[in-house]
């Protein structure tokens, strides 16, 4: 079953083609460049650990089960992921107060304190890396980056 933004000419289906193309190179080399260019500010924290902090701190506390929800992970993989982040001091459990059986988590002010080490350094990077676009290029970046992440969270929710 095809829609408008969906029916498959032979232009939208090249397009659709460098779209997925674009995205694989995207994935691949922003990691790469992250790694290459790397400064101790970017290793103070993997990249599971950075997207688990970046999330509690704009969400605030939940419990691991919906925080699994939130990044299309399973709860066991998260568990892990919190244990380690716990012993390295990045995150507190406590009480959950909806359930007093459960636990959630925050991030602790160190953990903070690296997350937010880590994103100036990314945001240090990729303003040396777009300092020859216009600012209305970088803002079209990242409105549109947005609105990928938007749809391609829909589409992991729905399955």
């Amino acid at each position: 079953m095809t829609d408008d933004h969906t029916a498959g000419t032979g232009q939208d289906e090249a397009t659709l083609g460098r779209i997925e193309t674009e995205v694989a190179m995207l994935l691949r080399l922003g990691e790469a460049t992250r790694r290459a260019t790397g400064t101790a500010e970017h290793r103070v924290l993997d990249r599971a650990a950075y997207v688990i902090l970046r999330h509690l701190a704009g969400a605030g506390p939940q419990n691991v089960s919906a925080l699994a929800t939130k990044l299309n992970l399973d709860g066991s993989t998260v568990t892990r992921q919190v244990s380690a982040m716990q012993r390295d001091g990045l995150i507190a459990r406590a009480p959950d107060p909806a359930d007093g059986r459960g636990t959630v988590i925050s991030p602790t002010p160190a953990g903070l304190q690296r997350m937010a080490a880590v994103r100036a350094a990314r945001t240090r990077l990729y303003g040396d890396i777009l300092a020859a676009w216009s600012p209305d290029d970088r803002e079209s970046l990242a409105h549109l980056l947005h609105r990928l992440n938007e749809a391609l969270e829909s589409r992991t929710r729905r399955r």
